[in-house]
């Protein structure tokens, strides 16, 4: 006991800074691992133990109030970047503080946005990662990754599940890494209660997603959501054709600037006009706004809705409001294009 109480005196004679220069000279050391990397979300806003609970729940990190100790020591607290890391388990805590700091943005990130198809990722891979889109293509069609998702049998690939995010990337990362992070990090967004939402809903996971990315593609003004989602799904229970218009679109393997009468005639499983019920797979990857709206719908007995110029929907209950609000829309419109008479 004599040995153990001088060792704790001796500890506390040692000044503040020869102290903290220990620590950080041992801690910068730990670590090293060449381990799998895992992915690690620091949501924005987020405090420095927030963090740190979720680095340790993903075993980046041992010894969790060693750590906080250290990086307040070296700042972190006043500049830590939210973002989604790619880190591997026991990395330096050297090398981890200075990617939080930097947000790791001096090597690569990479931002996803709402409603894009896999085709169009491919492309922003292929531009700012320099990944093949051949690549990128045969890493979203993996049949491994298909099965780890649970997806349903003759699902061509992850499209729909490539979450729409900010990613902070490792330099030279490659179209597997690159599209496991991202289905990885679909996973991690979704929330546990909402399997029993599904069960309610009589609904698989793959044909929630499927009815979220065609509501991603339809809004432009956020609270409209929950009613799109309610139209779609009360045509659903009425089994009435979604007739969707960008189905068609991508039905068409390309963005159309606006689906004609010429176009509705494309004979395609994802033609929503010509097959009842949901298309086969997503077509687009929803963000979390419309994956909420998805699961928990409007309660309103709307069938029908127009877009107007501003991006707003107009909705109705009945065949004949709906055909009111079209001739209301096409008026909208051509009073936009009408030239404005000179003031006097």
């Amino acid at each position: 006991m004599r040995n153990a109480k001088w060792t704790l005196d001796l500890r506390f004679r040692i000044p503040h800074s020869a102290f903290r220069i220990l620590l950080v000279g041992a801690m910068a050391a730990c670590g090293g691992s060449d381990g799998t990397r895992v992915t690690v979300t620091i949501p924005p806003g987020s405090a420095l133990d927030a963090a740190i609970d979720s680095l340790a729940a993903h075993r980046v990190i041992g010894h969790p109030g060693v750590f906080r100790l250290y990086a307040r020591l070296r700042g972190l607290p006043r500049s830590l970047k939210s973002g989604v890391y790619l880190l591997r388990p026991d990395e330096s805590w050297g090398d981890l503080v200075a990617a939080l700091e930097r947000g790791r943005g001096v090597e690569q990130r990479f931002t996803v946005r709402e409603g894009l198809r896999l085709a169009e990722v491919a492309d922003l891979a292929a531009a700012q990662l320099r990944i093949p889109e051949d690549s990128f293509a045969a890493a979203a069609q993996d049949p491994a990754l298909l099965a780890g998702l649970a997806l349903p049998d003759g699902t061509a690939s992850v499209e729909g599940y490539l979450f729409p995010t900010t990613y902070l990337l490792p330099l030279r990362i490659g179209a597997r890494e690159l599209v496991r992070v991202m289905t990885h990090q679909f996973v991690d967004q979704w929330s546990p209660e909402w399997q029993a939402r599904l069960d309610s809903m009589r609904l698989s996971r793959h044909e929630l997603v499927t009815l979220a990315s065609i509501v991603e593609a339809e809004v432009r003004y956020d609270p409209d959501r929950p009613f799109v989602s309610a139209v779609y799904q009360n045509r659903l229970k009425r089994r009435m054709r979604l007739e969707a218009d960008p189905t068609v679109s991508y039905a068409y393997g390309r963005r159309l600037k606006r689906v004609w009468e010429k176009n509705l005639a494309v004979r395609s499983p994802y033609n929503t006009y010509l097959h009842a019920g949901l298309p086969p797979g997503p077509i687009g990857q929803p963000g979390r706004a419309s994956l909420i709206a998805a699961l928990y719908p409007a309660d309103v007995p709307f069938l029908y809705f127009v877009a107007q110029p501003d991006g707003k929907h107009i909705f109705s209950t009945s065949y004949a409001e709906h055909l009111a609000a079209i001739t209301q829309v096409k008026e909208m419109r051509r009073a936009a294009r009408a030239p404005r008479r000179p003031g006097r």
